[in-house]
């Protein structure tokens, strides 16, 4: 990989790690409400993309379930679980997409793993345990287990993604946008109190935190990745992402005082190594495999 290319890539994990930890500002330290949030987001990227949308993707009820897994749940269940959840564990535990989604191409697929993918999925969901383990009790965070169904819901659009033809990267997020907006929009206003006093408490910050998440992640980083998926090996890509959590818990410690105990460290270390070893393998039927799933 050229050294110019390292840098795009560099900067797309800092867009998609910066983007995790404000979010946890917006919605945890803000109070602004994560529907609210989620559907601002998307509203936005489908205004943006909306000259990508047709030709229309077919089958529809594909794309748009794909949309909604990929889109709306996804990001509506990790913006929930960032209520509660810290930043630099809500990035180890999004890498839990990257071995389901693994796991869903043998079942759904038919993808054969070897031993060592094998050996990766039990130390990406060991570690994940370790993150997410509650030393009170037995039970997860709440919030952790929010994100950990986050990773699922992005996983099963991914599967579904791949079993579509070629849809370009801004046509793919103008239907992700379009259809998230709607659902985002009748939860929040059916779930979610004092939304208008609450998003107007959020001022300037998450006027620029919905910009920022929705034409640099969505519409720029997204769109760049891409484009180095089809220049690069994934297996070559793959592993290179994982500077974003890396980067999320570096700016978690720094913006929202993250703080990391021996267990989360290890476990962290664990998951990642999993994660790692699943990424390097060539996957034949599902080769675009993005770490943390949507980059959120």
């Amino acid at each position: 990989m050229s050294i110019r290319d390292f840098v795009i890539l560099f900067l797309i994990c800092a867009a998609w790690a910066f983007s995790t930890v404000l979010s946890k500002v917006v919605i945890s330290d803000l109070n602004a409400p994560p529907l609210f949030y989620a559907a601002a987001r998307f509203s936005l990227v489908a205004l943006v993309c909306l000259p990508w949308l047709f030709p229309v993707p077919r089958p529809v009820w594909r794309i748009v379930t794909v949309g909604l897994c990929m889109g709306a749940g996804s990001f509506a269940l990790v913006f929930i679980g960032l209520q509660t959840a810290t930043p630099s564990a809500t990035a180890i535990v999004s890498q839990l997409g990257v071995p389901i989604t693994t796991v869903l191409s043998v079942i759904v697929l038919g993808e054969v793993i070897g031993w060592r993918r094998r050996l990766g999925i039990l130390l990406a969901f060991s570690g994940t345990m370790v993150v997410m383990w509650d030393p009170e009790g037995v039970s997860a965070s709440v919030g952790l287990a929010y994100v950990a169904a986050s990773a699922v819901c992005a996983s099963v659009g991914a599967i579904m993604m791949k079993q579509m033809s070629s849809v370009r990267p801004l046509q793919f997020q103008a239907w992700v946008g379009l259809v998230s907006a709607f659902p985002l929009i009748l939860g929040t206003a059916l779930f979610e109190e004092d939304v208008v006093a609450r998003a107007l408490s959020g001022g300037w910050t998450l006027v620029f935190a919905v910009l920022f998440a929705a034409l640099v992640v969505s519409v720029c980083a997204h769109t760049m990745y891409y484009g180095l998926i089809k220049k690069y090996e994934a297996n070559m890509i793959a592993p290179l992402t994982l500077m974003c959590p890396l980067i999320t818990i570096g700016l978690g410690m720094w913006m929202t005082g993250d703080r990391l105990t021996p267990g989360a460290v290890i476990g962290s270390a664990v998951a990642l190594a999993g994660v790692l070893l699943i990424a390097v393998r060539r996957n034949a039927r599902l080769p675009i495999s993005r770490a943390a799933m949507g980059g959120k």
